[in-house]
């Protein structure tokens, strides 16, 4: 069977979860064991039942997930309620037909979700820059048919050229943008502005942003803010601080400088609204 962190291009639907698989996944997903603390042992478990990845179903789009080795995927693929406030306060402010933004997309958890809330009429933008996560979402964009996803294999930045990306402790979902000496993993991969990733995908207006790029929000929010012009500012955005000791500027305060307000915190994410 395929190792669990080797992409695999057979048909959605041949990583199904067998029996016993589907009977851990169901206990999970039904008790306390769907926490963060106990995912771990529950995708050992798991694999040890069958290695490799699972194809299923979630939030309504279809994901293979490479659960050993991505704590997000295990997250989504346990915890029926992953994410969950923060998609629900997107989708709240994301009409049929509306455009959402996702910087720092991963498989697809928000972008493939959310691209059923806005519809075949919408759009969709995810931007995703290390090359394995992309092939994965990639897969699941294929699996989803969720054909108004714009995909962007780069990093979001201050400026156009090429960065550094590395992940930590083998996490793909822990990737983040190298600020000081790089590790033997680190590569380089291109890196946009915003502005220009939206021009180029067509997209005059936005109504939900979300961002997650480890502690380079600032790096890709503050130009955002300071050069585009307000009709192309996201309505609702929700922000990862987990990271925020990283952060050269204050891109929370700044957005609520210019108006933005703060609707909720999370332990993870910060809500503004507009």
């Amino acid at each position: 069977m395929t190792p669990d962190n080797t992409p695999s291009t057979a048909p959605f639907g041949a990583f199904a979860p067998n029996g016993a698989q589907a009977a851990i996944i169901r206990l999970a997903q039904q008790s306390g064991l769907k926490r963060g603390a106990f995912r771990p042992w529950m995708s050992r478990l798991v694999n040890l039942l069958r290695g490799g990845p699972l194809d299923v179903r979630y939030q309504g789009a279809s994901f293979r997930f490479y659960h050993q080795g991505s704590a997000t995927e295990r997250g989504a693929l346990f915890n029926p309620d992953y994410n969950l406030d923060e998609l629900d306060f997107l989708r709240q402010h994301t009409p049929v037909g509306g455009t959402f933004v996702d910087v720092g997309a991963n498989v697809g958890t928000f972008a493939l979700v959310m691209a059923q809330q806005v519809g075949t009429t919408g759009k969709v933008v995810a931007i995703e820059p290390h090359p394995l996560t992309f092939a994965r979402l990639a897969f699941n964009h294929a699996a989803s048919k969720t054909t108004q996803v714009r995909l962007v294999q780069a990093a979001a930045g201050d400026s156009d050229g090429e960065l550094m990306i590395e992940s930590g402790g083998g996490n793909l979902g822990a990737t983040h943008v190298v600020t000081g000496t790089a590790s033997a993993e680190a590569i380089k991969v291109p890196s946009l502005r915003l502005m220009r990733i939206l021009d180029e995908a067509g997209a005059g207006q936005v109504d939900s942003l979300k961002i997650d790029v480890e502690g380079f929000e600032d790096r890709v929010l503050i130009g955002f803010f300071r050069d585009a012009p307000q009709a192309l500012w996201p309505r609702a955005v929700v922000i990862e601080h987990l990271s925020q000791n990283e952060w050269q500027q204050d891109c929370i305060a700044d957005m609520v400088a210019r108006g933005f307000a703060i609707a909720r915190k999370t332990r993870s994410n910060t809500f503004l609204s507009r």
